[in-house]
């Protein structure tokens, strides 16, 4: 799987909205209009999903994942990633 290039929306302090589908056939990161779709493979239990999806969207954003800060949604499909500076 091509990782796609979401470098565009990796400037500081921007809030990036992510839909989340756990237990995915394969892992993937797609945008669609304002809102990005991730698909992780891991099961969504012990924040399993949640790191995967961290991880995911880092790489995606060209960032490093410790720069990627949840300020909602830890247990939703809705979540919402800030990049810190």
């Amino acid at each position: 799987m091509k990782t796609p290039d979401l470098s565009d929306l990796a400037t500081p302090g921007a809030v990036i909205a992510v839909r989340v589908t756990p237990k995915a056939s394969r892992n993937t990161v797609a945008r669609d209009g304002d809102v990005l779709r991730v698909h992780v493979t891991t099961v969504p239990e012990g924040g399993k999903a949640t790191a995967m999806v961290q991880k995911l969207l880092a790489k995606a954003l060209g960032v490093p994942k410790s720069r990627l800060l949840l300020i909602r949604g830890e247990t939703a499909r809705d979540k919402l990633f800030q990049i810190a500076p």
